[in-house]
């Protein structure tokens, strides 16, 4: 049949179809797409406006707008009766995203009818669940199977907007901002702040046994008075962040003033032109180069009360802190910063009144530093301070003749060093320890009575944690510090237990404060009601002429007594509940004490 003359200019020849392809008539509606993209791309051609019918599985609703030309659309139909199917002629990528397209429409429709099926398989589950426990509770008074459809889909409703709400609130208000508003079957425990900074258990076996002297730290500071706090600054144990809270992160009356540019700053008492702190960024290194213990206990009190006549000078208690780490970090943390070019020569060393002699303490290297250096050739030198080294400052060197090895056996020598550095630090006023921020800063307020103004930040990343060592070089590390070592587990168990101590205590005044508060207030309400019945009752009549009244103040004794007694169970039941590994009694500080140290006993 012969196309329109319009139509034939329009569409051009007919396509002809491969050799040894059959002739197909096929409907013309699946491949108009294509006959019109391939009309739309001859030169000058009008059926680039012709609309393509949906592809091939696609309802006629997804794209219903006519053709605009209805004797175009019928020429094309009559001549696609003759053609080859126009889906092989086109190229293999175009035919390939056709398929696609079919294939991605097919499965999006499967998983919306999934989804469809699911929910309402879901609906249906629950309203039986629901219906069986709405027959359980009410019986026959409430029955889902009964209620009509409408019943049935606004209690689902209801149970979804609740469920929906409950989700809601735990996104919105995840934190303790929101805690008396979240259900308590949904809430989550607030966290404490202080646990587990090196995220090992909170509870620990002490494997020292210390007395409450031991264990309670808190001195008397007056920032107005006389007292000094001197800061005993070991090489890289996070002494330069620590000594930076002091001077510029405590809430004080009168700040320490710090200048642009400048590293050590003012900090006068209040009302005097006298620093109340001894240390790098305050008063600089008046005694040396990080001063050891041996050196700051002879040099504070003549820098600071040097230039006053002996029967004018006050008489001041030297508060002495510091900070340690663990000893294979600190170690390798040297080792990096002697690698930069670190050398510490202005060290003084002074003990016993004169500095050791270059027999007495070789160098290690022979250039101006030692820069560079291997951790092998760190390690094999023997004079390397960098062995031991908070040992070493913490004890006390006339001791052992300071220096002088040849005084004494080695053996006896480093028990005795041992031994006098865990004296001093028990003794200190305060020490911290680098893998617990968070810990220091509490006991450090605790013990002066002084808050800082933000929080410590842990830091688990730094120069030593970037070092990779094998096994056997952590194992040589270890035994070059062994007495490090041994320091630094009685200082850990001291620490942890001086932080256990002092929270346990925190919470017993706490408690305490809330039974003296609740007693106060039961009293006064009890006693302002029987006032106000009695003299409702008999308004003329005095106190005295009233034995009603006496009575009434009996009872009212009686029951403030037996309101605090059941005040004060109820407190043990639920300290008990808090703490069950711990026995906590409502009594004085006192017996706190006895029933922690007789805890640590159960726990060795």
């Amino acid at each position: 049949m012969a196309l329109p003359a319009c139509a034939a200019r329009v569409l051009g020849p007919p396509l002809q179809p491969e050799r040894g392809a059959p002739a197909r008539t096929t409907c013309p509606r699946r491949h108009s797409r294509v006959e019109a993209e391939l009309a739309a791309s001859r030169p000058g051609s009008v059926a680039a406006s012709v609309r393509a019918g949906p592809p091939r599985g696609v309802s006629r609703g997804f794209n219903s707008q006519p053709l605009l030309d209805e004797p175009l659309k019928a020429s094309s139909s009559l001549a696609g009766a003759a053609r080859t199917p126009l889906f092989a002629l086109l190229s293999r990528g175009r035919r390939r995203r056709m398929h696609d397209l079919r294939r991605r429409w097919d499965l999006g429709s499967l998983c919306r009818a999934l989804l469809t099926r699911g929910l309402a398989a879901l609906g249906h589950s629950l309203k039986h669940v629901l219906g069986a426990i709405f027959s359980k509770i009410f019986g026959p008074l409430a029955s889902v199977g009964n209620m009509d459809e409408k019943s049935n889909k606004l209690l689902l409703a209801l149970v979804m907007l609740f469920l929906f709400a409950v989700i809601v609130l735990q996104y919105v208000c995840p934190g303790t901002e929101c805690q008396l508003l979240r259900l308590q079957a949904f809430s989550s425990p607030m966290p404490d702040p202080y646990r587990s900074e090196d995220e090992s258990s909170a509870r620990f076996v002490p494997r020292y046994n210390f007395s409450r002297g031991d264990l309670l730290r808190k001195v008397d500071f007056d920032i107005k008075g006389d007292d000094l706090i001197v800061f005993l600054h070991i090489q890289k144990t996070g002494g330069t962040t620590f000594g930076r809270h002091l001077v510029r992160n405590i809430q004080l009356e009168q700040p320490c003033e710090c200048r642009v540019g400048q590293k050590k700053c003012t900090c006068h008492r209040p009302g005097k032109r006298e620093t109340w702190l001894f240390s790098r960024f305050s008063t600089g290194w008046s005694c040396g180069l990080h001063a050891d213990w041996t050196e700051l206990t002879s040099c504070v009190p003549a820098v600071v009360d040097g230039k006053r006549d002996a029967r004018l000078r006050p008489s001041r208690n030297f508060h002495y802190i510091t900070i340690l780490r663990d000893p294979v970090s600190r170690y390798l943390s040297e080792w990096r910063h002697v690698q930069r070019g670190a050398t510490w020569k202005a060290s003084l060393h002074v003990c016993d009144g004169r500095p050791p002699t270059s027999e007495e303490l070789p160098s290690c290297y022979t250039g101006d530093d030692w820069s560079g250096c291997p951790l092998k050739e760190f390690m094999d030198c023997p004079y390397n301070l960098a062995n031991n080294r908070q040992v070493r400052m913490l004890s006390d060197l006339t001791l052992v003749g300071c220096y002088n090895l040849s005084v004494m056996p080695e053996k006896q020598r480093n028990k005795v060093l041992l031994e006098s550095a865990k004296s001093n630090l028990k003794h200190m006023a305060f020490f911290g320890l680098t893998e617990f921020q968070r810990k220091t800063q509490y006991l450090f307020e605790k013990t002066f009575n002084m808050n800082f103004i933000s929080p410590f930040t842990q830091y688990n990343t730094t120069r030593a944690s970037s070092v990779e060592i094998n096994e056997e070089i952590q194992k040589r590390i270890e035994g070059l510090n062994f007495l490090d070592m041994e320091l630094y587990s009685y200082a850990k168990d001291l620490f942890l237990q001086r932080y256990q101590f002092m929270r346990q205590k925190e919470h017993q005044e706490a408690r305490q404060k809330r039974q003296e508060q609740r007693k106060f207030l039961k009293g006064r309400f009890l006693q302002t009601h029987f006032q106000s019945q009695g003299q409702s009752q008999n308004p003329s009549q005095n106190p005295s002429q009233n034995p009603n009244l006496n009575a009434n103040q009996n009872v009212t004794q009686n029951l403030i007594q037996n309101l605090t007694q059941n005040s004060s169970q109820k407190e043990n039941r639920e300290s008990r509940k808090q703490n069950p590994g711990q026995e906590q009694s409502d009594g004085s500080a006192s017996n706190g004490t006895n029933d922690y140290i007789g805890s640590v006993e159960k726990w060795r």
